[in-house]
């Protein structure tokens, strides 16, 4: 009775929508790009390209190199979050969904019987019959992990992939993780990886048997604490989290890898940003700016503090000022003179707005009534139907596109609809990421 987590994995989620929707592509190596270009890097691989050495972060045109039968296809947003509404459907028909954690994972809570092994191996199995009714062909495949807590259970669906059913019971603990490699677990990366080893950790064995004093000086605090029971199986209310930036990034297409193409797509980016803060009721006080070069490991960085605001077009200018931070005579981008590969734009010390003085200023209070009544026509007519006039660049090409509701009445399309498409960019920014990552160390290679 010790197991009270189900946890719903799905393998290589992107890909796997494009092998259901076109069946040519089955049992094919996929790549999927988040645009048409061989210079940008996947994020996502099948796993039929996966066992030809492409995965995530792998450049196009090296995918192609390794595994010449690859298909690529470029990523379509608005179908991958319609195809997680119809699979948390088909799971919601086996037991209901506790969290949502990413566009490709969700977390169940066993109650009652269900906690017994048998009944929680027969509802996993039902899960994998309802997702294969509503995806018949065998494309859209999930792994399962069952344990005593969230991150055991997720940890449990990991090891086993694809289509996995792997039960961690509480007698299992802490041997069943023995095999596991520090960063297969949730929560440690590469920084993490290394605190722990500066503290003699360097295997998930001593990582369970260290004292819990051990793991909040490696974690700096109560999330080593956290950590200790939860390898213990313990059940733990999830960790209270605070807003406390807010931004966007974007890798360039080609047709945008220009100063003109990549300082629009910034303004395009700080524009969103603006409007969060807007349907958020927050104030910023500082950004951050950064642009990666091709060649380059190094990116530029630029920051900023102000007063508060959510002014689109202060915030604008404010945007100007970092960037001349770094420019030389007669260049529009900071940095080297180098071909831009991505930018990116963070709006820092947010405050709600209600708790916050703003200005007493005629034009500033006549500027917040006009950016009102932008983010209302752009909520009824669609988004970027006014837009300030330095974004068409990206808007031509469909740069950063708007996924963000304005809609504040509590409808369940409109509160799905925020909840999904947030899913989505967290899982595409997880991936670039990794892409950028894979970038920068294929530019420390000696050539």
């Amino acid at each position: 009775m010790s197991l009270r987590s189900l946890f719903v994995d799905f393998n290589s989620y992107f890909a796997s929508i494009e092998q259901h929707e076109a069946p040519v592509l089955r049992g094919r190596p996929v790549g999927v790009a988040p645009v048409d270009a061989e210079t940008t890097s996947l994020i996502a691989a099948s796993y039929e390209a996966k066992a030809r050495g492409v995965g995530t972060g792998t450049l196009v045109r090296e995918a192609r190199e390794r595994c010449p039968e690859i298909v690529i296809v470029t990523a379509r947003p608005k179908l991958y979050v319609q195809w997680h509404e119809r699979l948390k459907q088909a799971i919601d028909r086996a037991i209901p969904i506790a969290h949502v954690g990413s566009i490709d994972e969700m977390a169940c809570e066993l109650v009652g019987r269900q906690r017994r092994r048998e009944e929680a191996e027969r509802i996993a199995r039902q899960v994998k019959a309802e997702i294969a009714k509503a995806a018949p062909g065998g494309a859209i495949r999930c792994s399962i992990g069952i344990a005593p807590n969230p991150f055991l259970a997720k940890t449990a669906a990991d090891m086993v992939k694809p289509d996995g059913l792997t039960v961690i019971e509480q007698a299992d603990l802490p041997q069943a993780l023995h095999g596991l490699a520090l960063r297969d677990l949730c929560g440690i990366g590469a920084s993490m990886e290394a605190r722990l080893n500066a503290d003699g950790i360097r295997t998930v064995a001593e990582l369970a048997a260290a004292p819990k004093s051990t793991l909040r000086h490696a974690w700096g605090g109560i999330e080593g604490e956290r950590m200790w029971g939860l390898l213990r199986g313990a059940w733990l209310p999830a960790a209270p989290t605070r807003r406390g930036s807010l931004g966007h990034s974007h890798v360039l297409g080609p047709e945008l890898r220009t100063p003109e193409g990549a300082l629009a797509v910034l303004k395009k980016l700080l524009v969103k940003a603006a409007m969060r803060l807007r349907r958020d009721g927050l104030l910023a006080g500082a950004m951050d700016v950064h642009i990666r070069f091709v060649g380059h490991e190094e990116r530029w960085n630029g920051a900023l503090a102000f007063d508060p605001t959510d002014d689109s077009r202060e915030l604008l200018r404010l945007l100007n000022l970092a960037l001349d931070g770094g420019r030389r005579p007669g260049r529009l981008l900071p940095g080297p003179r180098a071909v831009p590969l991505s930018v990116s734009v963070t709006l820092h010390r947010l405050a709600a707005r209600a708790q916050t003085s703003g200005s007493l200023f005629a034009p500033a209070r006549r500027q917040r009534g006009v950016d009102a009544v932008v983010d209302r026509i752009n909520a009824r007519f669609g988004f970027n139907k006014v837009y300030p006039a330095s974004t068409q660049t990206a808007l031509k090409y469909d740069a950063a596109p708007m996924r963000i509701p304005f809609n504040r009445i509590p409808e369940a399309d409109s509160e799905n609809e925020a909840d999904t498409n947030a899913l989505w960019l967290q899982s595409l920014n997880r991936f670039k990421a990794m892409a950028e990552g894979e970038h920068r160390r294929r530019e420390r290679k000696p050539r």
